[in-house]
C-alpha cells in the first residue's frame, strides 16, 4: 500500500510539471479584426538558438493559421522573450508510525515511523509572447507560459508546442472560437 502510494505521488508530480502553466491577457479596446500582418521587433534570445527558433516558427504558423501576414513591417509587433531560473522542490514521504496520530504524547503522538525529505532541482523556463499595435505602440496582447524545462530537446519542444497551443487556442481575443 505504501508503494502504491508513493508511486502515485510521484506520477503526480511528473503531471503537473509536465503541464506549463499558460495564461494570456489582452487589451479590450484593442480591434483585432483590423489586423491582418505582423512583423517580429524582437525574436526570443537563448541559451539554444534552436529552441529561439523552434518558438519563432511556433508562433508564426499559429498567427497564419489565424489569417495573418508575417512581413518587414506590419499593423502588429511581435516581441518574444525566454528566461530559465532554477527552483527546488521538496518531497517529504513518510513510513511506519509516522502518522500514527495527532496528539502530544500519551494521546496519539508521532511514534516509530521515519519521514525521509529530498531535494529535486529543476530547471523553470517562462516563455513570454507580446504584441502591441505598431502604429500607436500599446500593447495589445500578452501570452505568457511557464513550466520545467527538461534536458531532453524533444521533450521541451513538445513543451513549446503545447504552450503556444494553449497560448493562441482563443486567439485572436473576442473571437469566441480562437479564428
Amino acid at each position: 500500500m505504501k508503494a502504491l502510494a508513493l508511486a502515485l505521488i510521484l506520477v503526480s508530480g511528473v503531471v503537473v510539471a509536465a503541464t506549463p502553466k499558460v495564461s494570456t491577457d489582452s487589451d479590450p479596446q484593442a480591434q483585432f479584426s483590423t489586423y491582418k500582418t505582423y512583423y517580429w521587433a524582437m525574436q526570443p534570445q537563448g541559451n539554444s538558438p534552436l529552441m529561439a527558433q523552434r518558438i519563432v516558427d511556433g508562433v508564426n504558423s499559429r498567427l497564419q493559421a489565424k489569417g495573418w501576414q508575417l512581413g518587414a513591417k506590419g499593423d502588429v509587433a511581435v516581441a518574444a522573450h525566454i528566461t530559465t531560473q532554477e527552483k527546488q522542490s521538496l518531497d517529504t514521504f513518510y513510513s511506519g508510525g509516522a502518522m500514527g496520530g495527532w496528539g502530544w504524547r500519551g494521546f496519539g503522538g508521532f511514534g516509530g515511523g521515519m519521514a525521509t525529505t529530498t531535494v529535486d532541482t529543476f530547471e523553470e523556463g517562462t516563455l513570454v509572447v507580446d504584441m502591441f499595435d505598431s502604429r500607436t505602440q500599446k500593447a495589445i496582447w500578452r501570452g505568457t507560459a511557464t513550466g520545467a524545462v527538461s534536458s531532453k530537446s524533444n521533450k521541451t519542444e513538445a513543451e513549446i508546442d503545447k504552450s503556444l497551443d494553449k497560448m493562441f487556442a482563443a486567439f485572436p481575443p473576442g473571437s469566441g472560437t480562437g479564428k
